[in-house]
């Protein structure tokens, strides 16, 4: 499909973001790493967690004030192989990067690593953190809790959050293996941007507490909010599709992001209190690191791990299909596309830009407005 959006360089957009997280009062190293977070995820073409989420996400939550722009973060307790962090509300893509850059040097010491943080907010793609991890030849694994909206196997409130469980393996390619999902069928992220785009979310997707089918995105999201509405799990309702697969790697990644850090877990992470008013997310991540040099070595894993996907990608497809992906390799492609263009970006990221820069008086003009 024909891109007809406009494009912003990825200079200029890393630039602006960069200056308005720090308008909003985030320190500039921290700002440096939430922009690139955020643009690495446009990068892989990943739009639900890019530019589209810059302002509803981080900067309306830094001045609702469940948000803080400085990150305090603490180290509650390091051994040579493990660290649990508390982030203290701050920036959860700074506390992120804190522990996977400390697990890195563990790992490489040890031959493996983990780390858990609590009271932490949204911490972007989690594949960002796994790919630190496999961009210096090692196995990178992450997991986050987030806002209750996946119902449990044969019910229909909205209990655990879309909890993605993320694995990225260095290969001998140009590009790692990386799978990088919700373990719903959809994400929260995804209905944001179906909403901002004006689009139907797929029938399945979203449960009522009747039990019936919901698909008005915008509606969706207040449904969740409310908790009359909750997303289905990976395999979907019910158990003849498996759904119950997907509950249950939810249940494991709640459990992990709660329980290593001792935070906070399921309802205590809706972001509103008993009266309806915003309360921080509390949210807690878990990160392992592998060196496969600490087993057969990398060149022997990497080798592997390609000729594994190459085997995948030459095997037999569907009559009507063009190729066989592997998990990362569509990122890589959209990264290819996208690399001399910039960021598309769609009229309500627009208009979110604009709306940023004049509240803050940013020296900025964008493409789209010549």
């Amino acid at each position: 499909m024909t891109e007809t959006r406009p494009y912003v360089s990825w200079e200029l957009m890393n630039s602006f973001m960069i200056d308005a997280f720090k308008a909003y009062g985030v320190p500039e190293k921290d700002a440096e790493i939430c922009a690139d977070v955020l643009l690495e995820s446009d990068r892989r073409g990943i739009e639900s967690h890019g530019c589209n989420r810059f302002k509803p996400i981080y900067i309306d939550r830094i001045v609702k004030g469940t948000l803080l722009p400085v990150t305090n973060f603490e180290i509650l307790k390091e051994t040579p192989t493990t660290v649990v962090a508390d982030a203290h509300d701050g920036m959860g893509m700074v506390a992120a990067h804190k522990v996977m850059t400390m697990l890195l040097k563990k790992a490489k010491q040890y031959g493996m690593a983990g780390g858990a943080i609590k009271n932490s907010t949204h911490y972007g793609i989690a594949g960002y953190w796994a790919t630190m991890a496999s961009r210096e030849g090692m196995i990178g694994i992450t997991g986050t809790n987030a806002r209750p909206s996946i119902a449990p196997t044969f019910g229909v409130e909205n209990m655990l959050g879309t909890n993605p469980l993320t694995f990225a393996l260095p290969t001998d390619e140009e590009f790692p293996f990386c799978i990088d999902c919700a373990t719903s069928i959809v994400q929260r992220g995804k209905i944001e941007y179906y909403a901002r785009e004006g689009k139907p979310t797929p029938a399945g997707m979203v449960i009522a507490r009747d039990g019936s089918v919901l698909t008005d995105s915008e509606q969706i999201l207040e449904d969740l909010v409310n908790k009359t509405a909750a997303l289905t799990p990976l395999g979907g309702i019910g158990e003849e599709l498996a759904g119950y697969k997907g509950y249950g790697y939810a249940a494991v990644i709640e459990i992990l992001s709660a329980a290593l850090a001792g935070g906070k877990f399921m309802k205590a992470l809706t972001g509103i209190d008993d009266n309806g008013k915003p309360r921080m997310y509390s949210l807690g991540h878990f990160f392992f690191v592998v060196d496969p040099d600490a087993f057969m070595g990398q060149d022997t894993f990497r080798k592997t791990a390609g000729d594994i996907c190459r085997a995948l990608r030459a095997s037999q497809k569907e009559p009507d299909a063009e190729r066989i992906y592997t998990a990362g390799e569509k990122e890589w492609l959209a990264w290819l596309d996208r690399r001399d263009k910039g960021v598309p970006v769609g009229e309500a990221v627009q208009k979110d830009l604009t709306g940023v820069r004049d509240a803050k008086n940013l020296p900025y003009t964008f493409p789209f407005e010549k």
